[in-house]
């Protein structure tokens, strides 16, 4: 049984990090948070230590390696900007850091990183879900086995709408959550260089609060995609019917289909993890180099190849 902490405690993803750590036979032995909302962890920890002032948490790990009972784990669920620093936490305490995406907001922060692993001997691993799905894993293979040169024709279009709150909160600051692109799109870049090989180019159309467009093209794929949190674009039939979501990805006509177990891979992720199979902070770099390119670049005309949404309003 692996001893784990967990940063972030009171956040959304968190409930999949507690269950993660249940199902693979594990103990969650300490959580933090500035915000106390964390009766989840009931449900599977109730004996977790609980702690809203980081030093009081850092007190706490830091006695229980001087103890002999270090952290095997930290997991990070915490918002992006703080990815960076409490991985570094992590490392620095004598455990691995298991962080969500996305891994840190800027290319540089990968290189100090491996600077630390080697420095403590620690590792750093990732949650990119979508690269353990049955689906993407086929179409990859796929790809792999056809003709070198060919380029799919591929559509990502996703939109999840939100609330008011959403940029009010720290999700709406581009300096802590690095913008739509980063932080709901960052996991489908990942994919589709997992899928389709390395990027070659990357040209941006639209970069708002609430919605971003562009073009990516990878060794075997020409991509548009669209990204929004508005339930405007949510097309016209499925939003009379109340839907407020709507995710679509296409490769030559073909809807690739990965709604089913998507929620149950953060399991599957630490079932990898614990093997020695996870991933790690190389794995993160051409994903982190499109977002942050993304994030700054300027806007492109509505020429040659874009997402058919980006013409709206």
């Amino acid at each position: 049984m692996k001893r784990f902490a967990l940063i972030g405690a009171a956040g959304y993803i968190a409930p999949r990090h507690m269950k993660a750590i249940a199902e693979t036979g594990n103990n969650l032995v300490a959580a933090y948070d500035i915000n106390d909302s964390v009766g989840i962890i009931d449900g599977h920890f109730p004996d977790a230590h609980f702690f809203t002032e980081f030093e009081q948490f850092d007190n706490f790990v830091y006695n229980e390696g001087r103890a002999g009972r270090p952290m095997d784990y930290m997991a990070i669920a915490s918002p992006n900007y703080l990815h960076d620093s409490h991985m570094r936490t992590a490392l620095r305490a004598g455990s691995d850091a298991i962080c969500e995406k996305p891994l840190v907001l800027w290319p540089a922060d990968i290189d100090a990183l491996v600077d630390i692993e080697k420095a403590t001997g620690r590792r750093v691993h990732t949650i990119l879900q979508l690269r353990l799905h049955p689906a993407i894993i086929a179409l990859r293979e796929k790809v792999r086995s056809g003709a070198q040169d060919k380029k799919y024709e591929v559509d990502l279009t996703y939109i999840t709408s939100r609330g008011n709150w959403y940029l009010k909160s720290w999700k709406g600051g581009v300096e802590k959550s690095g913008g739509i692109a980063t932080n709901i799109g960052v996991h489908f870049f990942d994919m589709l260089h997992f899928i389709f090989g390395d990027l070659q180019q990357n040209i941006v159309h639209v970069n708002e609060p609430t919605k971003a467009a562009g073009y990516l093209e990878y060794a075997n794929a020409r991509v548009r995609w669209y990204l929004s949190l508005d339930v405007n674009d949510v097309p016209d039939d499925l939003r009379e019917k109340g839907q407020r979501t709507y995710r679509s990805i296409m490769a030559d006509d073909e809807e690739i289909e990965f709604s089913g177990g998507f929620t149950d891979l953060h399991t599957v992720s630490y079932q990898e993890i614990l093997a020695g199979r996870g991933f790690g902070l190389e794995e993160n770099r051409v994903a982190i180099e499109t977002v942050s390119h993304i994030r700054h670049a300027p806007l492109a005309p509505l020429t040659g190849e874009y997402h058919p949404f980006a013409k709206r309003g």
